[in-house]
């Protein structure tokens, strides 16, 4: 290995974003000069053509002989492009909105479902969005749904389904790592959708539902149980208080005469029927 070679890490920075420190050569200042001489003969019909109009939400980088002008993006306002030796790229800075078509994912549990999201980005270094990647905008569409397969891949059925916001606070931090160096800072995950198949879904029904009886048995026994015991301390109360017996047969009475009965029947107390029973003459 070659000892005056510089590390791999200081190339691939050195090689990311092309704004070299060094000036044009004496070739390059004879054509820029050209140029201007250009411009100033046709005046004022050149000025027309070298008098660009970016937006608010837009930047232009300049390149000038192949080489980005400046270390930053120019606009918004009125930019001088000059002929021949200038082409530049418009750079939109606003919000994109990139949906993750539904993903065939494996769990870690071998279950086969297909999940879908929504990407929300914008580009913050328009330089490095034109001198670092080639299309930005795909590359981003990519490593997302490659990032959404790999996650996922390792959490089961459960955990996605119960935790999809730290997922995706997870997908976040992974992307912005991932195209930091492309200018692009990455505002928002979310998983839109998890499709399960169908067998699966009608098995977790039934143990829903299964759950649901069960948890209504019970409260259907505690019921009962609490019913019995009210009944039980009332029974108690009846027998300990001999009024509060006789108000009871009342306040019975009192609502059977309310409906309209044609019948009534009084209960007797058993006592009256054994004192009968005792006058009865018997049979000879």
């Amino acid at each position: 290995m070659d000892a005056a070679a510089p590390p791999p890490e200081k190339q691939s920075k050195e090689n990311l974003v092309g704004t070299n420190a060094k000036g044009f050569s004496v070739c390059g200042w004879f054509l820029i000069s050209l140029a201007f001489l250009l411009v100033l003969v046709t005046f004022p019909v050149s000025i027309w053509m070298c008098l660009k109009i970016v937006k608010e939400y837009e930047r232009a980088v300049v390149f000038r002989l192949g080489r980005i002008q400046t270390r930053k993006a120019k606009g918004p306002g009125l930019i001088l492009v000059l002929p021949c030796t200038d082409v530049f790229v418009r750079v939109d800075l606003r919000t994109v909105t990139c949906n993750i078509p539904p993903q065939e994912i494996l769990t870690r549990d071998s279950v086969t479902t297909q999940v879908d999201g929504v990407v929300y980005y914008r580009i913050h270094s328009a330089i490095s969005a034109v001198a670092n990647v080639t299309d930005v905008h795909q590359a981003t569409f990519l490593l997302a749904q490659t990032t959404l397969r790999n996650v996922l891949g390792t959490q089961t059925l459960s955990q996605i389904l119960a935790g999809r916001e730290d997922i995706a606070r997870n997908i976040q931090a992974m992307l912005r790592d991932a195209t930091e160096a492309w200018g692009i800072l990455v505002a928002r995950v979310e998983i839109k959708d998890v499709r399960i198949p169908v067998q699966l879904q009608r098995s977790m029904a039934a143990e829903a539902e299964a759950t649901r009886e069960a948890r209504a048995r019970v409260v259907a026994a505690e019921g009962e149980m609490n019913a019995s015991q009210a009944l039980r301390s009332a029974s108690v109360v009846l027998c300990q208080s001999p009024v509060a017996l006789q108000l009871r047969f009342l306040q019975t009475l009192n609502s059977v005469a309310a409906e309209k009965n044609s019948t009534i029947v009084f209960p007797l107390p058993l006592n009256m029927l054994d004192g009968l029973s005792r006058h009865r003459p018997e049979a000879v």
